[in-house]
């Protein structure tokens, strides 16, 4: 019989690369569920797939709401389908929020290029 793979929060925090503050925050907010051995918490191989998801998610400028959402529509059991059309939504959402930035960044530089360049003239006339 294979043993279950169990992490401490450290171990998730070094693999992870992220502070064993936040974990616990993610506790908080009631995306970990670890379970409690005295003062010891030890993390699921769940738990480590669900840190995985957020800190993908976090990278993907997802907010730990939607992050969370997600994660809880995993059930497969029944098939994966509503979570998954959910995150392609949410993945179309993110795609034009990002399109909709670069589009203003653009427009941004061209009118920094434009200003740099009349200020170059007048330096150029005095």
């Amino acid at each position: 019989m294979s043993k279950v793979r169990q992490y401490t929060i450290s171990e998730l925090a070094a693999e992870f690369d992220v502070t064993t503050r936040t974990i616990r925050f993610y506790e908080e907010k009631g995306l970990l569920a670890p379970e409690r051995k005295g003062t010891s918490r030890i993390y699921s191989s769940a738990d480590h797939t669900k840190l995985k998801l957020i800190l993908r998610g976090k990278r993907l400028g997802f907010s730990l709401e939607e992050s969370g959402e997600i994660i809880s529509m995993y059930d497969p059991d029944h098939g994966n389908a509503a979570q998954l059309k959910k995150l392609m939504t949410m993945i179309q959402t993110r795609r034009e929020q990002l399109a909709s930035q670069l589009e203003d960044l653009q427009v941004m530089m061209l009118e920094l290029e434009q200003v740099e360049q009349r200020a170059a003239e007048a330096l150029g006339k005095s």
